[in-house]
C-alpha cells in the first residue's frame, strides 16, 4: 500500500482539500468545546455527552487521516488536458444500453468523486473497467451478478469536471 496512488480530477482534489480544511478549522475545535463542556458535567462513567463527543473525536481523526493520505498520494489528472479517442480516466462517455435501447452518459472519476446520481462512476467500478480502452463504435460487455450487459460506446470526450 506504500506506493498506492489515487487518480482524481482537480475538482475532486479541491473537494477533499475543502473537507480537510473544514475538519481542521471548524469540526475539531467544535469537538474540543463539546468535550470540555461535557467534562464540566462531572462523573464520566454516566456522561453520555462526553462519550458521544469522544466518539465523534475518533471519527473526525479517522477521516482526517484518510483525507491526508489520499491527498498525499493523489495523482491529479485534468480531463480538459487529455486528447485521445479511447476511454480512460476522466472521459465522459455516452453509451447505448443494447438491452434497453437507452442512452446514458457517464464520467469516469476517482473513487472519492463517484456520484451515481450525477453520472460519475469510479475508475474501479465494473462499468468503468469494461469501457476502458474502448472508442466510439466499440462494444463493451459488463459482467454482473445477474448476467452480462452489452453497451455500445457512442462518444468519448474529455472536458473539465466541476
Amino acid at each position: 500500500m506504500a506506493n498506492d496512488t489515487y487518480p482524481m480530477t482537480p475538482a475532486g482534489q479541491q473537494h477533499l482539500r475543502d473537507e480537510l480544511r473544514k475538519i481542521k478549522e471548524i469540526d475539531r475545535p467544535d469537538n474540543v468545546r463539546e468535550i470540555e463542556s461535557a467534562l464540566e458535567h462531572g462523573d464520566l462513567r454516566e456522561n453520555a455527552e462526553y462519550h458521544a463527543a469522544k466518539e465523534r473525536q475518533g471519527t473526525l481523526e479517522g477521516r482526517l487521516r484518510y483525507l491526508e493520505y489520499r491527498l498525499s498520494n493523489a495523482m491529479v489528472i485534468d480531463p480538459a488536458t487529455v486528447s485521445m479517442e479511447r476511454v480512460a480516466f476522466g472521459a465522459t462517455v455516452t453509451v447505448l444500453d443494447m438491452d434497453t435501447d437507452t442512452e446514458k452518459t457517464y464520467t469516469i472519476v476517482g473513487e472519492d468523486e463517484a456520484d451515481a446520481d450525477r453520472g460519475r462512476i469510479s475508475i474501479t467500478a465494473p462499468l468503468s473497467r469494461a469501457m476502458l480502452g474502448k472508442e466510439a463504435g466499440d462494444e463493451a460487455t459488463i459482467k454482473l451478478p445477474k448476467g452480462e450487459r452489452s453497451l455500445e460506446v457512442i462518444s468519448v470526450e474529455y472536458k473539465a469536471v466541476d
